[in-house]
């Protein structure tokens, strides 16, 4: 568990790097999820470090909040914390994302990490909770990078995703009402520093080319159509087609680029 909150803490503190500096127009940026400033993208981030926190903290004030949520709808969920970083100076902001996701690697550090903790959909284990915070960490740092043209330098920690993303492979299905299909697609990634990273070995669909890449797809921030990804087979495809990492409903992913 230390490891990976280590690497929680590093994506965190990358993604703190890009906006610590901005002045308060630009935290007023689009990204390119529709609707979203970079101000959104991390009150979002500091919004679920903070329910995840309690989720493996308090389990029963968790699930107050969630019974809240069912009865509200997650619209309301989304549009409150949304509205709650509008309504901030951008400085309060950042310190908001700090202090929650400080108190979120103080929690979970003495957490047992096969301990079962609630969440939005089907509890799991803490473990996994901090590897979907990397996650969401990580895309939605995606999104900041881009709204400012900045371009990131790859680092091992896309492991976690990448795991994660091969892990949601029958959920991608489900949540569109979609029958999971009954054969695997064999996964092959380079990662970052020339490393292999393979998943379901002897499984004929494939999905074959750079961790960044499949990363991107899984997590919705760029069409399969716009990487080097290499997609063999109609189960590989179509997988590749919804792929989503992150709980919710089903995400409208990106539209292929003109180029």
């Amino acid at each position: 568990m230390r490891a990976l909150l280590d690497d929680l803490a590093a994506e965190q503190a990358d993604l703190d790097g890009l906006v610590a500096d901005l002045d308060d127009a630009a935290w007023d940026t689009p990204t390119p999820a529709e609707g979203w400033t970079i101000r959104d993208q991390i009150g979002h981030l500091a919004f679920f470090d903070e329910r995840a926190a309690l989720s493996a903290a308090d389990p029963e004030a968790f699930g107050d909040h969630l019974n809240r949520i069912l009865a509200e709808g997650v619209e309301s969920l989304l549009e409150g914390h949304l509205r709650r970083a509008r309504s901030i100076r951008p400085a309060d902001l950042l310190t908001w994302w700090r202090q929650a996701r400080r108190h979120l690697i103080d929690v979970m550090a003495n957490v047992d990490p096969d301990r079962r903790v609630p969440w939005y959909g089907p509890p799991m284990k803490a473990s996994s909770s901090v590897t979907a915070r990397l996650m969401e960490t990580w895309a939605h740092g995606q999104d900041v990078a881009d709204a400012l043209g900045v371009t990131r330098t790859p680092t091992a920690r896309l492991r976690h995703v990448a795991e994660l993303g091969v892990k949601t492979f029958s959920w991608s299905f489900r949540n569109r009402g979609l029958d999971v299909p009954d054969r695997k697609v064999r996964v092959e990634l380079r990662g970052p520093g020339g490393e292999l990273w393979v998943w379901n070995e002897e499984a004929a669909d494939s999905v074959a080319g750079p961790a960044l890449d499949f990363c991107l797809v899984v997590a919705q921030r760029r069409h399969v159509d716009d990487t080097g990804l290499d997609v063999e087979g109609e189960v590989a495809r179509r997988w590749m087609e919804i792929a989503q990492v992150f709980a919710g409903p089903p995400g409208p992913g990106r539209s292929p680029s003109n180029r």
